[in-house]
């Protein structure tokens, strides 16, 4: 007997829903918010263009990738990770890149129990950063280059010029830590707000209180503001230094003169045709700036896109991993994927050698950050003290 049309119709559309379910299924989902626009838009929009250099597929999968603007707003990366975990299912958030709002995404991640790889360094509380890995290294790590260098030329006293915000108060208590441990005295303290274009106030203080050297502790283009404003007030630019937040050519091209001769922490990738054959990150870090120049034009390779370039390192890791075990899409796979970041090993990337366990989630050795000065317009290795 022969089945009405009507019936043979909604089987075959049965059939194709769920052709199609099972094919989203297979879908790695990736959200990711990060600020477009704002006061940080300039570590944002570098890292939108390294996610739009991503291959299509990781582990044989199709990469499905939604990107929204945070705009600086922490209020709005909530919004836009609760979006991530209840509407879009998403196998794993990427974001912020700025430590406020990575931060406050943090919690929705643990929430959800989904992983959360965060562009920028943000410590959190004891027992509160389960699901968040980060990509950049730590303040602890990237301070030690620093107070190396220091103790090194014979500093004795130091000014600290930084974000009144969670990225200032950590580079804050990981500097004075190693400082002081080196016998650093800090002589004074100065802080400001993300949106001020002006430091007058506290860089006259800074100036008077005449420290052997002062952290800017900045990001982005926004770093170039502190750092004139004490070289207009007379400070010497070889004594002022920066931390991996400015460690792109925004801040040579902005800062121009009054940046040359200070000092940059920052990771091995912006400068990985300096480093030597022996460094696990050359030649990572080399194809990372051959790719990102050749899409947006020479010497525009930076920190904050070299951080996207190794999340899809760390994917290509850990996804085939988590396919073992569950399909994309569930809770089971999510699950995976933490396990697998906590478990899989060392990960080289351009940034260093990722090695993360269920107890640190930085997992960057102490040895990873570089020193760098800026002679004649560019980036110039300080050789490790």
């Amino acid at each position: 007997m022969r089945k009405p049309r009507a019936l043979v119709a909604a089987i075959a559309a049965l059939l194709g829903a769920t052709f199609a379910a099972g094919s989203a299924l297979a879908d790695i989902t990736i959200g990711v918010s990060i600020p477009l626009t704002g006061p940080t838009s300039a570590l944002g929009i570098p890292s939108k263009n390294g996610i739009e250099l991503w291959p299509k597929t990781v582990a044989g999968e199709k990469l499905h990738v939604i990107i929204l603007d945070d705009a600086t707003d922490p209020t709005l990366g909530v919004k836009n990770a609760r979006r991530f975990v209840t509407e879009d299912k998403v196998d794993l958030i990427l974001g912020s890149a700025a430590t406020p709002i990575a931060i406050a995404m943090s919690d929705v991640a643990a929430e959800a129990h989904t992983v959360q790889l965060t562009l920028s360094p943000i410590v959190l509380p004891e027992g509160k950063g389960a699901w968040s890995f980060r990509l950049p290294q730590s303040t602890a790590v990237m301070a030690a280059p620093i107070v190396a260098h220091w103790k090194k030329i014979g500093v004795k006293t130091f000014g600290f010029l930084g974000y009144s915000d969670a990225y200032g108060e950590s580079w804050l208590k990981d500097i004075s830590a190693q400082a002081e441990k080196a016998g650093i005295k800090s002589v004074d303290v100065e802080r400001f707000a993300r949106a001020d274009t002006s430091v007058t106030g506290q860089a006259l203080k800074l100036v008077a209180a005449n420290p052997d050297a002062i952290l800017v502790v900045a990001s982005g283009s926004g770093a170039a503001m502190p750092h004139r404003g004490l070289v207009e007030r007379g400070y010497a630019r070889s004594k002022i230094y920066q931390t991996h937040g400015a460690a792109s050519l925004d801040l040579i091209r902005v800062g121009g003169k009054d940046v040359e001769g200070s000092y940059i922490v920052s990771g091995p990738a912006v400068v990985a045709d300096l480093l030597p054959d022996s460094n696990p990150s050359k030649a990572l870090g080399m194809r990372f700036i051959a790719e990102y120049d050749k899409a947006y034009g020479p010497h525009s390779a930076n920190q904050f896109a070299a951080h996207v370039f190794d999340a899809y390192l760390v994917l290509q890791r850990i996804v085939p991993e988590a396919l073992k075990k569950a399909k994309p899409g569930t809770p089971e796979f999510r699950a995976a994927l933490k396990e697998a970041l906590e478990t899989v090993g060392p990960i080289p990337v351009s940034q260093g050698v990722l090695h993360y366990t269920a107890t640190d989630h930085f997992g960057y050795p102490a040895d990873t950050g570089v020193l760098l000065t800026i002679a004649n317009g560019a980036w110039k290795l300080v050789p490790n003290p």
